[in-house]
């Protein structure tokens, strides 16, 4: 039997982001970045007239600041020493959505505050990706943890046996985000979140199967 495997999403999990994100888009671009909803895409609104942004201009800002702007990036509270205490009991994977080109980048950004864990940087759900895992390391419980409730969907679509955590560690969004549907817990505070994901591993049992629809 393989150790306990916890996989984790970096971006307002790890390291805030959308913070850091909203003050390069103003400095840098004339963007305002203000959340009223879930909804990322349109919180991002001209500067000079208050028009949202188009879709496809989403993705190439998204693109620049994990391309040259990282450094702003820094970690939410507890964190790291979670990571720390849950890697005593599991092995940790880094699930990111920032894509293979800024995959190093990620490694290295979580490396320097202690965090040396191997980086995954996928596109698309995680659904897929959380399998994968599961099957080249066949651990004897995992956990799964984003802030997006369309990954917890896709994690339990592919992987109903994963314990979900929902977790949205940016306090000027988490009030914004409800708890995502197929998620078995929603904790936004580490010091909670990280006592419930040790639990799960030490009961190390899978997860109750979710009814999907």
């Amino acid at each position: 039997m393989t150790r306990p495997l916890v996989i984790t999403d970096c971006d307002e999990v790890l390291m805030h982001m959308v913070v850091p994100f909203a003050r390069w888009v103003d400095e840098a671009h004339g963007v305002l970045f203000r959340m009223e909803d879930a909804s990322f895409a349109g919180a991002l609104k001209r500067k000079e007239c208050g028009t949202p942004l188009e879709a496809a201009e989403v993705w190439p800002l998204l693109d620049g600041f994990f391309r040259t702007e990282m450094e702003r990036q820094y970690p939410i509270r507890g964190a790291m020493a979670a990571m720390a205490a849950i890697g005593a009991a599991a092995d940790i994977v880094v699930l990111t959505n920032v894509g293979p080109d800024h995959q190093a980048a990620r490694a290295a950004q979580l490396a320097a505050l202690g965090l040396a864990a191997p980086v995954i940087g996928s596109r698309g759900g995680k659904g897929e990706p959380v399998r994968r895992l599961l099957d080249e390391r066949r651990p004897s419980v995992a956990v799964f943890i984003d802030d997006l409730a369309g990954h917890h969907h896709s994690v339990a679509l592919e992987a109903p046996d994963v314990w979900r955590l929902h977790m949205v560690g940016e306090p000027a969004i988490a009030g914004k985000i409800a708890p995502a549907p197929y998620a078995h817990a929603r904790i936004d505070d580490w010091a909670e979140a990280a006592d419930w994901i040790l639990a799960r591993l030490d009961e190390n049992i899978p997860a109750p199967r979710p009814q999907l629809v």
